[in-house]
């Protein structure tokens, strides 16, 4: 992306995957998922799979959902262990989906 699409405040999507144990940890989708996202200032969900990881989507400006990928992809609730987060279908988008961050069920 150009210097001129940072600056104008571009809004980027992300969907994502998180494996390890993080569901019996409460590393998703409890509230240290959406107290970061708040936080950030991005939106989207966060649900539990029955496969035993946690997916979910971000959108917001690039930087700040640069800044909720690395928390996805390193840090986490106190107790979490992430093994490996995919990111797939990041892209530029005109406007926000969401007006809020929350989880699915």
């Amino acid at each position: 992306m150009s210097a001129l699409a940072k600056a104008s405040g571009a809004l980027k999507s992300v969907d994502y995957e998180v494996f390890g144990r993080v569901q019996a940890s409460y590393y998703f989708p409890n509230q240290y998922t959406e107290q970061e996202a708040k936080k950030l200032g991005v939106v989207g969900w966060v649900k539990n799979t029955s496969q035993g990881t946690v997916t979910g989507q971000v959108q917001g400006p690039e930087e700040k959902v640069n800044e909720m990928k690395s928390w996805l992809s390193k840090v986490g609730s106190p107790s979490s262990r992430i093994d490996k987060t995919n990111f797939s279908n990041e892209k530029e988008i005109s406007k926000l989906d969401f007006s809020d961050f929350n989880t699915r069920y």
